[in-house]
């Protein structure tokens, strides 16, 4: 299966806390192939945000699926860049 998902205007420490414990609720119950994180709506972005990417990515992982991401603005991606994300997922 695939989610999606919409992530919030702004991805800080408290919204990536949400969508973390949101996402493993998800995928305790689903078997989950592969994950879209949507920025489409995200302006600003901090370090909190690459650690749901990356924590995201590994669960994924470990069952052989893959990580995208997708309409990644500006800032959001200097703050991806910068931690070389785009190594590890699939930046589109």
């Amino acid at each position: 299966a695939v989610l999606t998902i919409h992530l919030p205007q702004e991805l800080d420490h408290p919204q990536s806390d949400r969508i973390r414990k949101e996402t493993d609720r998800i995928m305790s119950r689903a078997y989950i192939k592969k994950i879209i994180f949507d920025f489409e709506n995200t302006e600003f972005m901090d370090s909190s945000g690459i650690a749901v990417v990356m924590r995201v990515r590994q669960r994924v992982r470990d069952l052989g699926g893959a990580v995208t991401l997708r309409g990644v603005r500006p800032q959001a991606r200097k703050v991806l860049d910068a931690a070389g994300l785009d190594r590890f997922v699939t930046v589109e």
